[in-house]
């Protein structure tokens, strides 16, 4: 019997993963599989089965990418009904993804490699502590003593005392260099100055060590959440509909969470809002500039995948309150199944004050409170924990989409002497620990949809008025305006953020105009935290992660552009343009009123202090897609209030003071 799918966009299964994984070893029998995941239906045939889901399904199709021995890299397609093979290549001089599985064989090879233990005894670690020896695989970024043919990792090296103990306390001085293919160590980096392992007093944030330092605190009292009528939001299958919200979730290897067909009921007009909503990509760019620091800019979405490294999450530690999850189905890397629980949760949080009113004159008053539906996943990328939350909220039942990462985990550290200076690069956080400076830009790829395909962008800043103080359009000088710039080309699409102008972008329906306000139909990125890619023009990041150049691109719609990094990101060089820049190209394609993606780099900037460590605290960073000029008017007035008295109920009661 044929497979069947209730959705085209649901993630491939574990029956699915296997038939795809058996039809490429029937054809291609020793391989390693670091990618088996839906190649999503192609936008035209997905958009008429939406409009007609009585008609052909699209067909499940499995993309795949192995490597054989040699590091040959193959990828391709799979029909997963017909069971065979559609389209395959093998290509070279690129790098697919590192799995797990392969992280985890590099600290067993770095433990036994002769010259890493000697490294260990010069940086003051004896041979029968060698078990006690611990490192943090990163792929390589780019080298070029060694190119992007040989598949490689740097082990970023750590000493233990105790297996209870933070690693990230005891940084090496040293840096192993990895060969996938041949499984072991070819190269050791060696700093100049060395830093020998200072076995300072430890410092950890388990329970033994905090009750053994000065307990835990007393005055907490429990906070409890109840739905004693269960959740407000219906899930079916992996659709799901919230009050006036309705959409698909998706997740996969790279991406985690996707968002799609994202509609909103307008008071019983279901209109399109969003295709597809994903964090696409990421880089972590650190500021030392000391051979071989400037290769530490970690990927963790292309290089990684955030799916790859999500967490099975538990009630009441990851999320609280009446939850429903969704599992994923992953490949592991000889072809079995790893089923990660409770990959996603979903659920329902108070937010505060939707809108309230009281009149001064008599006291009347309505208040009404908000909820916010949340969709989350978190991932661990080595030392760093990432909880990507994406919300439908209230303040945000208003049509509004949030975005929030809270950014928490341990520090990445590199060892320092006493006495050392840090020379600005970083921050001496714990006796030995030296905290580097560094980045975090995210890249979130929003394939516009407001009311129809066809859309525009626009840029918007807030202006004083071109008239003089004095003049007759300007007499007492207060006027100011938004000034909106239409995004007409790829090359002009490529702008900056600018706070002294609160700058925001507009995706418009330029044929849809409000019947009130006369301007198109729109949704606006709201995003305040935008910094600058710090890594300077011709750095390695700066050509590595061309999307982090600039705030925001937008670029005509194409099926397989999904990664702004490019789809193989390990061990690219930045010389040729990849991705979003190759996109962009010369800047002269148009993008008026168009099938348009927008693409927006956010993040922060982590100059690191001694209250981060040894593990810190949640930094959260956060950006609104918010409807303007979208509904008639405010369109949340239908949420039941928690009190409304009118004036003249209050008048009625004797209550009001005029």
């Amino acid at each position: 019997m044929a497979l069947r799918s209730p959705h085209p966009l649901d993630p491939l299964g574990a029956t699915e993963i296997q038939i795809a994984v058996n039809a490429v070893r029937a054809a291609h029998q020793d391989v390693f599989f670091n990618v088996v995941s839906l190649h999503e239906p192609r936008k035209a045939a997905m958009v008429r089965w939406l409009e007609n889901p009585t008609s052909t399904r699209p067909r499940r199709i499995a993309d795949v990418c192995v490597i054989a021995p040699g590091g040959r890299v193959g990828e391709g397609l799979v029909d997963i009904v017909a069971k065979k093979i559609i389209e395959w290549n093998w290509i070279t001089g690129k790098q697919p993804i590192i799995t797990l599985e392969e992280l985890q064989l590099v600290e067993y090879i770095v433990r036994q490699d002769p010259r890493v233990v000697e490294q260990c005894e010069i940086s003051g670690i004896s041979r029968d502590e060698m078990h006690k020896v611990y490192c943090d695989p990163w792929t390589i970024g780019y080298d070029e003593r060694f190119g992007s043919h040989v598949r490689l990792q740097q082990g970023l090296m750590y000493f233990r005392p105790d297996v209870d103990d933070c690693q990230y306390q005891y940084p090496l001085d040293f840096c192993p260099i990895y060969d996938a293919d041949q499984q072991k160590i070819i190269h050791i980096d060696i700093p100049e100055v060395r830093r020998p392992l200072r076995r300072e007093k430890q410092i950890n944030y388990h329970t033994t060590a905090i009750e053994a330092a000065s307990g835990f605190r007393t005055d907490l009292k429990p906070l409890d959440i109840t739905q004693s009528q269960g959740p407000s939001f219906q899930l079916n299958g992996r659709q799901l509909k919230w009050q006036s919200w309705n959409f698909h979730i998706g997740f996969n290897y790279r991406e985690g969470i996707v968002l799609s067909d994202i509609k909103y009921d307008d008071k019983g007009t279901l209109r399109d809002i969003f295709y597809r909503l994903s964090l696409v990509e990421m880089v972590v760019p650190y500021g030392n500039p000391d051979h071989p620091h400037q290769r530490k800019h970690a990927f963790d979405i292309g290089e990684y995948g955030a799916g790859y490294m999500t967490n099975s999450l538990k009630l009441g530690c990851d999320c609280k309150g009446f939850i429903k999850y969704l599992d994923a189905d992953l490949p592991a890397r000889d072809g079995s199944i790893r089923h990660v629980k409770n990959a996603i949760c979903i659920h329902e949080e108070d937010n505060g004050v939707l809108f309230k009113h009281t009149d001064f004159r008599d006291d009347s008053v309505i208040i009404t409170r908000a909820r916010k539906l949340v969709i989350q996943q978190i991932f661990t990328a080595a030392n760093y924990e990432y909880a990507i939350q994406l919300s439908a909220d209230p303040k945000k039942q208003d049509g509004t989409i949030q975005l929030e990462i809270k950014l928490t985990g341990i520090l990445n550290t590199y060892s320092i002497k006493p006495g050392e200076d840090t020379n600005g690069w970083g921050t001496e956080v714990y006796p030995g620990v030296n905290g580097h400076n560094h980045q975090h830009l995210f890249c979130l790829r929003i394939d516009s949809n407001i009311d129809g395909p066809r859309n525009t962008a626009f840029m918007v800043d807030a202006k004083a008025s071109d008239a003089p103080s004095g003049s007759a359009a300007n007499k007492y000088g207060n006027a100011f305006y938004a000034k909106r710039t239409k995004l007409e080309t790829t090359g002009q699409s490529v702008t900056d953020y600018n706070g002294a102008t609160v700058r925001t972008w507009d995706l418009c329906n330029t044929n849809k105009l409000h019947p009130y306000s006369k301007v198109p139909v729109s949704y606006k990125l709201v995003s305040r935290e935008v910094p600058s890619l710090l890594p300077k023009q011709g750095s390695l990041v700066w050509k590595r992660a061309g999307f982090a150049r600039h705030a925001v691109h937008v670029t005509r719609y194409r099926d397989d552009q999904l990664y702004p990094a490019g789809r193989h990101v390990p061990q690219t060089s930045g010389e040729t343009a990849v991705g979003l820049p190759d996109w962009i190209g010369d800047g002269k394609e148009g993008i008026d009123n168009e099938d348009i993606v927008l693409w927006h780099t956010f993040g922060l900037v982590h100059f690191p202090a001694p209250e981060d460590f040894p593990i810190m605290p949640c930094e959260p960073i956060s950006l609104l897609l918010r409807p303007r000029n979208f509904f008639s008017n405010n369109p949340v007035m239908d949420v039941p209030p928690q009190q409304c008295i009118t004036a003249s109920q209050m008048a009625s009661k004797g209550l009001a003071h005029l």
